[in-house]
């Protein structure tokens, strides 16, 4: 059965077309009428198909981010010799994708949380992953939830402030200094034996990353009361050490 986004289909060459529009155009040149014709389509098949201006917004959100889960993928590394340079790269690819791309950047973000998209998810478990393996090497010097909210929001804020400053003033060392910023708040200079740390937040971080989805040796209700448990002590010892 083909997909609903199949090549060639109406809703593909629709939402295709309302991406050119926005990026050639910006927000104001995605009229349905526009869109429309350059898809070669009347105007009633867009709400056919999406409902509205704001689905069809939706739909242009959602492929932009099967494009990025496909660049992620790309570059995924499933066991990387350096866990901390492999933050840097997926740091890097989000941000270079939203400087070159600033119109779907945008739109992407603003429609992220209406739905269950499942690419957005995808590209959400990536970053968990790799999060994932800091703290199971002993890297984090934060919870695990706080790194992966403190990647998004520099990245996120990299690429606005780039956008929102003109261009002659645009300075590449700013997204350096950005990611360098988030690698220093959420990692350490160099990954810690628990044992050795005065508190068990550490270890709690790193026991709490290696255990596995589906231990059998657990019940469901022991394990969730095993994760709350190792949050609980990995948030209440969590603070950067002076």
């Amino acid at each position: 059965m083909a997909t609903r986004d199949s090549t060639d289909s109406p809703r593909r060459r629709i939402v295709e077309a309302a991406v050119e529009l926005l990026e050639n155009g910006g927000p104001d040149a995605v009229s349905t009428r526009a869109v429309a014709a350059a898809a070669g389509m009347q105007p009633p098949a867009i709400y056919r198909l999406f409902g509205d201006k704001e689905g069809l917004l939706e739909a242009v959100a959602e492929h932009g981010y099967a494009q990025f889960l496909e660049r992620k993928r790309a570059q995924l590394d499933p066991a990387p010799q350096d866990p901390v340079q492999e933050l840097r790269r997926g740091w890097d690819m989000v941000v270079e994708f939203g400087v070159s791309r600033p119109e779907l950047f945008a739109v992407m973000n603003r429609t992220t949380g209406r739905g269950s998209d499942a690419a957005h998810r995808a590209g959400l478990e990536i970053l968990h992953g790799r999060v994932r393996r800091l703290a199971a090497g002993g890297w984090l010097r934060v919870d695990e939830e706080l790194a992966a909210q403190i990647i998004q929001a520099t990245g996120q804020g990299a690429v606005t402030t780039w956008h929102s400053t003109p261009t002659d003033r645009r300075n590449p060392a700013l997204l350096t200094v950005l990611r360098e910023s988030m690698v220093a708040a959420v990692t350490r200079a160099e990954p810690t034996v628990p044992a050795a740390e005065s508190g068990p937040a550490a270890a709690a971080r790193a026991l709490r990353a290696a255990l596995p989805d589906d231990a059998d040796v657990l019940s469901d209700a022991e394990q969730r009361l095993l994760r709350e448990w190792l949050t609980r002590l990995a948030a209440d010892g969590g603070a950067p050490h002076a």
